[in-house]
């Protein structure tokens, strides 16, 4: 009888330890199921506006809850780089996303999982085959002047150097998205292709230029606030940036000169640490469709890199598209980062002192 209550026994303690087993199997492997949570690094700029119009539907379609980590391109990069642990996906400007590129920093990209490419821009569809990620948005420089106190109209990049603006521009720090953007302009100027003579050129023509600037400028708020304090009267400036700078004069207008300007690419990558890759590529894919991409198109004042995207002319503005996305020129970022520590050097000596 004893016998036979301690066979009973063991046998019900075994269903018991292969049950809590099994449910520990369970739990183990809910546990390295993907989690719903998305942590995405992106621009600090209308916080609000990107939570609602492009983060908040994408919580909605997957059931997913995002975290943003925001801040200036630059800084955002530097931080993955040293801590390339717990983000999921990074949005960043084209110099840092070609930067990491070539630091492999991101994960290969699998096109199979991201069926919107195929309605990239021709541009756009460049810059992802170049290996700097995929294209959310297309921004380029150009110039915002105040006419009234100009007295003439700002048409071209050569008439940044007019004696007329003695004291009275303010250009972009090297160290900006539109930094490396005006030294292509500055040895355009020149009419020298920059990759020539690794800007030599271009800083020539900022030598003829200094007399002009003021100082430079490193936020759009910095920019906004010259202009309104009548510390300048012009400016070169990233098309995003015009409305913030312009606020509500009638007489600060934004110009793209028709012999051409120089694009910048926003693109999204994965981070080779993200511990949610699959919602990662779902993301990326969401980015870029027709539906998102004109949402923000028209609320972020962001030209879209989806061909399927239409904008009226009011819509777009002074937006990358149409016309003026016709006549942007592309910049090898690849060879701007080989460069940059020298040009850095160079500008500090020439323009900061």
């Amino acid at each position: 009888m004893k016998k036979r209550f301690l066979v009973g026994s063991l046998v019900l303690a075994s269903m018991f330890a292969l049950t809590a087993c099994k449910s520990g199997e369970e739990a183990n492997s809910a546990e390295t199921k993907e989690s719903k949570d998305l942590v995405v690094s992106t621009f600090g700029l209308s916080e609000d506006i990107v939570k609602s119009d492009v983060m908040k539907p994408f919580e909605k379609e997957f059931d997913a809850k995002i975290t943003l980590d925001l801040g200036n391109s630059g800084d955002r990069f530097n931080k993955l780089i040293s801590n390339p642990k717990g983000i999921d996906v990074i949005e960043l400007a084209q110099a840092n996303s070609a930067d990491g590129a070539s630091q492999k920093a991101f994960e290969k990209l699998d096109e199979t999982k991201i069926p919107h490419l195929g309605e990239l821009t021709e541009g756009a569809r460049e810059v992802f085959e170049s290996g700097a990620g995929v294209p959310i948005a297309v921004n380029s420089v150009g110039i915002v002047y105040d006419k009234e106190k100009v007295g003439k109209e700002i048409t071209d990049w050569s008439d940044l150097w007019d004696t007329a603006l003695k004291g009275k521009l303010s250009i972009p720090e090297i160290t900006t998205t539109a930094g490396p953007l005006m030294m292509y302009i500055a040895s355009e100027h020149a009419g020298v292709a920059i990759e020539k003579d690794n800007g030599e050129a271009a800083f020539e023509s900022l030598e003829k230029l200094k007399p002009n600037i003021v100082k430079t400028y490193a936020k759009s708020s910095d920019l906004a606030n010259m202009f309104q304090a009548g510390e300048i009267e012009a400016a070169v400036v990233m098309d995003f940036a015009y409305d913030i700078v312009k606020g509500d004069s009638d007489t600060i207008e934004y110009v793209v000169p028709e012999s051409g300007t120089y694009a910048n690419y926003n693109t999204i990558n994965i981070p080779k640490e993200t511990a949610n890759k699959e919602l990662a590529y779902e993301f990326i894919n969401y980015r870029i469709s027709e539906e998102s991409q004109k949402t923000k198109a028209l609320s972020l004042n962001e030209a879209p890199i989806n061909n399927e995207v239409e904008l009226s002319e009011e819509e777009a503005g002074n937006m990358t598209y149409g016309a003026i996305a016709d006549r942007a020129k592309t910049v090898d970022f690849d060879f701007v980062n080989g460069q940059m520590t020298d040009w850095i050097d160079q500008w500090n000596r020439l323009i900061n002192q």
